[in-house]
């Protein structure tokens, strides 16, 4: 599949996953609810890959890997962020999210020795200021027990624990552990973590809820899970991580349309300003060296006819 159709798929997906979460939330506990997700995609994954008789046997250290990727794309991100649309809008919470751009560069660097160019800094202080200027009517009011900053901490956390789940299914690519054998080990131990803490805590697999919580479940587990992590993971493959995230400067995008439209979001100044220089700091990460450097050149050319 051509790598702008895998874009397109995973920006409108992951977009709209935000609003779908909305509706997990408050019906069924947080824990049974990504048991369900994961269980579902668990079994998606495997009848594909099992149809398609793809090779599914790996080495034990491949394994440890595989249950990482379990908590780090398939289970304890998610549930930090399912906690976080408790006290934040699925517009908040995505634009919160998309920090995970400077995050992947940031550990790409860390875990594989990738050098980080100068403009990386600049974009994520953007990527700070951008954060804390969508935020700046509640740090300015709000204490530090105020729903909505431990909101933002929770999505926080849980776009850093993600971008650790990247890293995990990137050393995979390099080991030559394909994307849909890695995914269908991953969601299978993610359900099976998931399903033991449920079965030794008090909670319970049984569910009761109404028609949208498990139609919004099946459109998370089979397009958000299965199928846009499908799309993700062979992109990071393909195009590596910093072109890959680009994806992430654009899915919030689509979430801001559909809180707006469903949710009632309303746009303020700090709102405005936030995105864009969230949006910026991810532009200039990702902007080719040689678009910066005919862009300085033609910045210098104009500056010399004026003198």
């Amino acid at each position: 599949m051509r790598d702008w159709l895998l874009y397109i798929i995973t920006v409108l997906i992951w977009g709209s996953t935000w609003l779908a979460i909305e509706f997990q939330l408050g019906q069924v506990n947080e824990v049974v609810s990504l048991f369900y997700r994961f269980a579902i995609s668990a079994l998606c994954m495997w009848g594909f890959v099992v149809w398609r008789q793809l090779p599914m046997r790996f080495k034990l250290v491949d394994h440890s890997f595989f249950i990482l990727l379990a908590i780090g794309n398939f289970g304890l991100n998610y549930l930090l962020l399912y906690w976080a649309q408790g006290s934040l809008s699925s517009a908040m919470a995505s634009i919160a999210f998309s920090f995970m751009l400077i995050l992947n560069m940031i550990n790409t660097r860390l875990f594989f020795a990738k050098p980080i160019a100068f403009k990386s800094y600049i974009g994520a202080a953007l990527g700070v200021a951008g954060i804390v200027s969508l935020f700046w009517d509640e740090l300015g009011t709000a204490d530090l027990s105020s729903n909505t900053l431990v909101g933002l901490a929770l999505a926080l956390a849980g776009t850093f624990v993600a971008s650790l789940g990247n890293m995990v299914s990137i050393r995979n690519s390099n080991r030559a552990i394909g994307v849909l054998e890695g995914n269908a080990w991953g969601m299978l131990y993610s359900s099976v973590l998931l399903g033991a803490y449920i079965a030794f805590s008090p909670l319970s697999f049984v569910a009761q809820a109404d028609t949208s919580y498990w139609l919004s479940l099946l459109y998370l587990s089979v397009f958000g899970t299965v199928i846009a992590f499908a799309c993700y993971f062979s992109l990071l493959k393909n195009i590596g991580p910093e072109r890959a995230s680009y994806i992430i400067v654009l899915f919030p995008i689509v979430a801001v349309v559909l809180s707006t439209l469903f949710e009632g979001f309303t746009w303020q100044i700090n709102t405005f300003i936030g995105f864009g220089l969230i949006c910026a700091g991810n532009l200039l990460v990702l902007a080719p060296k040689k678009l910066l450097n005919k862009y300085s050149s033609v910045l210098q050319t104009k500056q010399a006819h004026s003198n």
